[in-house]
């Protein structure tokens, strides 16, 4: 007969939230996830054999941090002092090297685009920022800080003088609003756009597939075949892609796509149809969203702000399509790659939904007032 724990938990509200908080995030360490466990088991009276079979491991483990915690709560999950030789490095000096790895090192003269973890302990102990410190050192006070400096993402400025405005139209319109007002069930919204460029490779030599330890092969050399543009307009709200094949880009295959689209149901009887297109030469400036009402009076050309295709949807599709059926890229003749592509086109559409699009207006603003932040053009935002 299991022998009863004389250590009996019983938690307040506030203990339990914060150890179920414990013992179910994926991002705390393992340790403090598995005292967290250990107290609420025994807050259900398990006993500490139950618990530690429970859990796998040993049944003194369980009776210490029981308790640990019966005498001192919360605190006594923490782990006491350990003898052993104090820190060398201090509190200050770790912020000092922290600081110095986001420090470019072009900015002081040196001939690098960033610092290793050796050059970086040279560099602290030539500055006298720390008395003496290894790479490994180097590399656990980075692991360890909030900040990842050796990171880097690319990103372009907005400098469209109406960013905001363009923007937030587009924003509403996947939110089913144009001008403050409701789409109706027969108002549409399609983000249209072309991939160009669109290579037939022909590999010289046939792959190999893969096998034990080793990967994929595809032949290095290849004969090009030619190119050709893929044009595709995506329904934002019903998941569906019309798109066609066209030797290059330009106004005369836009315009062909955009004739498809209107001539097709439920395309054709809607009362309005937006197309949210980006700044490239096929449908640019004023002349095209004359160009667009004037063939087609129910369609209204939106563009999105310059260099801020990211937000057109159609963009998304373009993605996966470059990744499941395009590359990587072994294509016999044109003919073989427009096959590919179209086909592509007619399995998503059996099978595609929308995309749950969460950038809003709210992010919008957020975002403008993160560049303002940086001492950057100013931009207004949105009221």
């Amino acid at each position: 007969m299991p022998v009863s724990s004389p250590f009996v938990i019983v938690l307040s509200d506030a203990d339990r939230e914060v150890l179920v908080q414990r013992a179910r995030s994926g991002r705390s360490e393992h340790r403090e996830r598995l005292r967290a466990q250990i107290v609420l088991a025994s807050a259900e009276g398990q006993s500490n054999a139950g618990i530690a079979a429970g859990l796998r491991i040993c049944v003194d483990t369980v009776r210490k941090w029981r308790k640990r915690f019966f005498g001192k709560g919360l605190a006594g999950l923490q782990d006491g002092e350990r003898c052993g030789r104090p820190r060398r490095i201090t509190d200050l000096e770790r912020a000092e090297v922290t600081a110095l790895a986001c420090t470019l090192p072009a900015e002081t003269g040196l001939p690098l685009s960033r610092f290793s973890h050796g050059e970086l302990a040279a560099e602290a102990t030539g500055r006298g920022l720390v008395e003496a410190v290894s790479a490994s050192s180097v590399r656990r006070i980075l692991h360890r800080a909030p900040i990842k400096p050796w990171l880097c993402r690319s990103w372009i400025h907005p400098r469209d003088p109406a960013f905001a405005e363009k923007a937030a139209r587009v924003l509403d319109l996947y939110e089913r609003r144009w001008k403050g007002r409701r789409l109706g069930p027969d108002d549409y919204v399609i983000s249209a756009d072309e991939k160009s460029q669109l290579q037939a490779l022909h590999r010289c030599h046939e792959g190999l597939g893969p096998g034990p330890g080793r990967t994929r092969r595809v032949e290095f050399e290849y004969e090009r075949g030619g190119t050709l543009a893929y044009f595709a307009a995506y329904d934002v709200h019903q998941a569906r892609v019309i798109g066609q094949i066209a030797a290059r880009t330009g106004i005369e295959p836009f315009q062909n796509l955009v004739a498809e689209v209107m001539s097709t149901e439920p395309y054709a009887s809607a009362r309005r149809v937006f197309w949210v297109v980006d700044n490239g030469s096929s449908h640019n400036g004023q002349p095209s969203i004359v160009r667009m009402k004037k063939a087609w009076p129910r369609a209204t050309l939106v563009h999105l702000p310059v260099h801020a295709s990211w937000l057109n949807q159609v963009e998304i599709y373009f993605s996966i399509l470059q990744r499941k059926a395009i590359k990587p890229a072994d294509f016999a003749d044109l003919d073989a790659l427009a096959e590919r592509v179209l086909g592509f086109e007619d399995r998503y559409n059996s099978c595609a939904e929308p995309y749950k699009w969460t950038w809003t207006t709210k992010d919008l603003n957020d975002y403008l007032k993160r560049l303002e932040a940086h001492d950057q053009p100013k931009i207004h935002q949105l009221v």
